[in-house]
């Protein structure tokens, strides 16, 4: 298998629709999904499914789906709303395995040079620093507040259904040096968490990702743009509108997800879906006369050219959260990566070196 053939895109399930009543939140998901996307013949396979036990989910119309992540060095660094695990590939073995109580509407989990996890807990506006073991280093409030001024440590969020609104809606983490970035949805920007002060202003409209690459980060904004920006110089240089390579009549969805190998990069778009929180999706409002549904294209950012397009809800996946390039050759084997992550790794049955499940310790 070439793996640039081949693309692990993650997200989740949707159930069944159902009109909205008061209290609910803005979307319901049933499963995580890892899909196996065979570029060429555009067909795809369901490589994991994962479901999130019920200590640590609300009693009641909980939420499951994967969110954004990160690939490296052969392990998928995965998120649902209240879990971070880690899988080696390309079996899908777990191999870490952490669920916090400050854990509410995870969006993304990020491994640091000094092995640690970075992890966006968007329902608490918050970034965690923490261990393999689940111990909790450091902790930022995206707004610059005391972490634990609206909220309350005696609390298990994991139980709490959703929190919003969010003030800050933290999104995406990132690394540029030793320094630790966030994307802050509401404000349209990225800040640094450790050199305050410093900012990429976006605007446009409410991002979603910031991916580092090449010494540049590439941000997607929610209604189809790409924005390029140098992070030394906290300054935007390019601005690129997917919505002008097609029709301009036909709806790309709520674009988020991107994996680059430049010039191209595969971007996701999951289909707009029921909210409340409509302020969130205004720029929908604008007499599109179809959409292409969920799928992910692949996309030539020089020449402005949309080159390939799947559409991967016939393979049961309704919402993209991230796109991953499969590279094979990188894949370690499962007892070297669990060497790796955590020093008291301990096998647990089939399941994997599970090196923690934290269910009552708070920072």
């Amino acid at each position: 298998m070439d793996e640039r053939d081949h693309l692990y895109i993650v997200g989740g399930q949707q159930r069944e629709l159902r009109p909205l009543s008061a209290g609910d939140d803005w979307y319901e998901y049933q499963k995580g999904i890892v899909l196996d996307l065979d570029v060429r013949s555009g067909q795809a396979t369901s490589a994991f499914e994962y479901i999130s036990p019920p200590d640590v989910t609300p009693d009641e119309g909980a939420t499951i789906l994967f969110k954004s992540g990160t690939y490296r060095d052969g392990r998928l660094y995965l998120c649902t709303q209240t879990e971070v695990m880690v899988l080696g590939l390309p079996d899908f073995q777990r191999l870490a395995y952490v669920s916090l109580p400050i854990f509410n509407d995870v969006h993304h989990v990020l491994p640091t040079p000094q092995g640690t996890m970075l992890v966006a807990s968007t329902g608490l506006d918050m970034v965690v620093e923490l261990t393999y073991e689940g111990d909790v280093l450091s902790t930022w409030n995206v707004l610059g507040e005391d972490p634990w001024t609206r909220f309350d440590k005696s609390i298990d969020y994991r139980k709490v259904r959703t929190t919003k609104p969010h003030l800050a809606h933290p999104n995406h983490v990132f690394m540029v040096g030793a320094e630790i970035w966030a994307t802050r949805f509401q404000q349209r920007d990225a800040i640094c968490l450790t050199s305050p002060g410093k900012r990429i202003h976006i605007g446009l409209e409410r991002i979603h990702d910031g991916v580092l690459h090449d010494g540049l980060v590439y941000f997607t904004t929610v209604n189809g743009r790409i924005v390029i920006a140098d992070p030394i110089e906290c300054r935007v240089t390019e601005v690129i509108d997917l919505n002008l390579i097609n029709d301009g009549e036909t709806q790309l969805g709520w674009c988020r997800g991107i994996a680059l190998d430049p010039p191209y990069a595969w971007i996701g778009f999951s289909r707009i879906r029921p909210t409340k929180f409509r302020e969130n999706v205004g720029w929908v409002m604008r007499g599109f006369k179809r959409d292409f549904g969920t799928h992910v294209a692949r996309y030539d950012l020089v020449r402005k050219e949309r080159l390939d397009q799947v559409n991967v809800e016939p393979f049961g996946l309704s919402a993209v959260f991230g796109i991953f390039r499969a590279v094979g050759a990188e894949a370690r084997s499962v007892a070297g990566a669990a060497a790796v992550i955590g020093e008291g790794a301990t096998r647990d049955g089939d399941e994997g070196p599970v090196v923690a499940v934290t269910t009552e310790r708070q920072p």
